[in-house]
């Protein structure tokens, strides 16, 4: 997991901000490589989900009210980490007539205010489909906007009930359309086919999408959805490939992928451009 004076240095930051992290709330299994390297994705709008995504290790219920201090405690540890660029998240929150889009954008602009120099990533839900609970996010204009399409489109009744692919696409669209970087990730190994993958892949450049992301479901506990099938490593590289022929500007894709591992350097590989064909 890490122990490292780079890894408690984090876990202190975090800790003492009172802040929740995806890498903590969804056992990600990159942890302790991402702290010990100084850097965290800080989860917003507290730390209870009112959605039940199968797949999830978030805990789900009735949140707690929106922390109007929360916002500046994010940009102080952004800060205290010094990050170039940061990562942020955040639980579903159904309970607010906005989704949480004000929280979201006071959220983006105290980072900016703090740390002027540090691009920022956000991954917010889909504010069920709301553009006008969406918008206060799109106005602050992050660096990238990220919504994670997280399975193909057969497997959202079984993963997540609650949600919806063509609500998700609407929602990257809208980004997309505002002229923002826009971002998505998917997990494979819950008994997608390899056409329904390169299906979503077009289905993600269709509306817009410039960088994609794609790893190994692993199943959090057993009260989750079983792991289907362990996807070899060359065939994460086909995929890769083949989203690269679609015109993706930058890919990442691997067994332990998820839509925020090494994100500065995936920023990085789409500013340079998409790849040329032929």
């Amino acid at each position: 997991m890490g122990g490292g004076e780079a890894f408690a240095r984090v876990q202190r930051i975090v800790s003492q901000g009172r802040l929740h992290t995806v890498c903590q709330a969804a056992s990600c299994p990159n942890r302790g490589e991402c702290w010990e390297a100084g850097t965290a994705t800080l989860m917003i709008l507290g730390g209870v989900c009112t959605r039940d995504c199968r797949f999830c290790d978030v805990p789900t219920g009735t949140p707690a009210p929106v922390d109007a201090d929360e916002p500046s405690r994010v940009a102080a540890a952004v800060a205290a980490m010094g990050l170039r660029h940061v990562v942020l998240t955040c639980v579903s929150r159904d309970d607010l007539a906005d989704g949480g889009g004000a929280a979201w954008a006071q959220t983006v602009r105290a980072v900016r205010a703090a740390c002027p120099a540090t691009t920022i990533e956000v991954l917010p839900g889909d504010f069920a489909g709301r553009y006008d609970s969406c918008r206060p996010l799109l106005e602050v204009r992050p660096d990238i906007f990220g919504h994670n399409i997280e399975v193909v489109p057969r497997l959202y009744p079984t993963c997540r009930p609650q949600a919806s692919y063509a609500r998700s696409l609407e929602v990257l669209g809208w980004a997309a359309a505002a002229g923002l970087t826009t971002k998505s990730a998917l997990m494979l190994g819950l008994g997608e086919t390899r056409a329904e993958v390169e299906s979503v892949l077009k289905d993600l450049r269709a509306a817009g999408v410039s960088i994609v992301a794609m790893g190994q479901y692993l199943q959090p506990s057993r009260s989750h959805l079983p792991v289907i099938r362990y996807v070899p490593p060359a065939e994460f590289d086909e995929l890769a490939a083949a989203a690269r022929q679609l015109g993706f500007a930058a890919v990442a894709a691997g067994p332990l992928v998820r839509s925020s591992y090494h994100a500065e350097q995936v920023k990085a590989q789409a500013q340079s451009g998409p790849p040329r064909n032929g």
